[in-house]
């Protein structure tokens, strides 16, 4: 998993409530439990003017000219801002997994659907909450800015807008720890892994039967 320390990006916007998973990555692109190639699905009923199926390549696909993320100034965005009860719906994990493969690093807004929150910082993306009030003035200063920017400084737990002001987020530590240093539950576990190996020699002396391989 990718560690994420600080992070300075343009923000993009997903300027509406209840934003599901189902309008984060349709159904119909479910196909994989691999962590990639759901970028290009991402908000895809949104994105296109068509519906997208699966396997399907994107070029050449109608774009909906009225959908930010289709806008220039949001090219290359790493930052979402999004309203209140983001990412609900179903448990899907493939949401997280088509922010990420999309470029997201963060996603910004008043409130989380809860599994969707959890699932995020198994997926190296950090989910941050912040006062409505802060998000709608996010919001105003991200359209009257091309190429707005905002810095997100994990260890400091600061959200920071180009003209220097600052706002702080909470973090439960142990996923704050598992973010800066990139650790999802495989590589927690990786760890442990010379215990792991120490274990497993003892057991070979004293149940050696445990370990005969049928031919």
């Amino acid at each position: 998993m990718k560690s994420f320390t600080v992070l300075q990006g343009i923000a993009a916007p997903m300027d509406r409530a209840n934003v599901d998973t189902d309008m984060i990555i349709p159904k119909q692109f479910l196909k994989s439990i691999k962590r990639t190639g759901f970028g290009k699905n991402l908000f895809d009923e949104l994105r296109y003017l068509d519906e997208g199926k699966p396997d399907q390549s994107c070029e050449g696909r109608p774009i909906n000219p009225e959908f930010p993320l289709n806008f220039a100034r949001y090219q290359g965005a790493t930052v979402l801002l999004s309203r209140e009860n983001f990412g609900c719906g179903s448990s899907r994990e493939h949401a997280p997994w088509a922010l990420d493969d999309y470029g997201f690093r963060s996603v910004i807004a008043p409130s989380f659907a809860d599994i969707f929150f959890n699932n995020c910082f198994k997926n190296g993306l950090l989910p941050i909450v912040l006062d409505e009030k802060i998000v709608d003035q996010l919001f105003t200063e991200m359209y009257a800015t091309e190429g707005y920017q905002l810095t997100i400084d994990l260890a400091s737990q600061l959200v920071k807008t180009p003209s220097g002001e600052s706002f702080a987020f909470e973090i439960d530590e142990f996923r704050k720890h598992c973010l800066l240093n990139g650790l999802d539950d495989i590589g927690l576990t990786l760890e442990q892994a010379d215990a792991i190996r120490a274990y497993e020699a003892k057991k070979r002396v004293e149940a050696p039967w445990l370990f005969d391989v049928v031919k």
